[in-house]
């Protein structure tokens, strides 16, 4: 069985993903490590990776995963918001509805990851209310993820 891990992170955090599925994959399998790129597309099994923007994946990853014929696929990526698998569930049925008939879906898996400083700075800003303060609370529990814990659930997700 050859693999890729195909990825995308504007942040780190799913590049950590990434790396940690590498590190936990048999290396002599793996035909492909990086971003979006045919060359992935000769592999069996593709671990696609991704950064949540407005609720699915980002652009590039859209435009690679929209490009698979008959693959199998496993999907994990990062979210700033999170927590709740919920909606981590909600991001990856977007996610899977760029995927063509023909592929496989493995399985999928997701984190909370942690976002740039700007991004406090934003919510700090806000006029106080409940929502700020929830999303100041969020922002703070986001800064240790993913962490080895993530890390270790990701490659046993990985691993079913």
């Amino acid at each position: 069985m050859s693999y890729a891990i195909v990825y995308t992170s504007l942040t780190g955090n799913t590049a950590r993903l990434a790396q940690a599925l590498r590190d936990a994959l048999p290396a002599g399998a793996c035909l492909y490590f990086g971003a979006p790129d045919a060359a992935a597309l000769a592999a069996d099994t593709i671990y696609a990776g991704f950064w949540t923007d407005k609720g699915t994946c980002d652009k590039p990853m859209e435009t690679f995963l929209r490009s698979l014929t008959d693959q199998k696929v496993f999907l994990f990526g990062t979210a700033g918001f999170g927590g709740a698998p919920a909606y981590f569930n909600q991001i990856l049925a977007r996610v899977r509805d760029n995927l063509a008939p023909g592929v496989t879906v493995l399985g999928g898996w997701m984190c909370q990851g942690k976002m740039p400083q700007s991004v406090r700075d934003r919510y700090a800003a806000m006029p106080d209310s409940p929502r700020r303060t929830a999303m100041l609370e969020n922002f703070d529990l986001a800064l240790t993820h993913p962490d080895q814990a993530d890390l270790d659930a990701l490659c046993a997700a990985a691993a079913r």
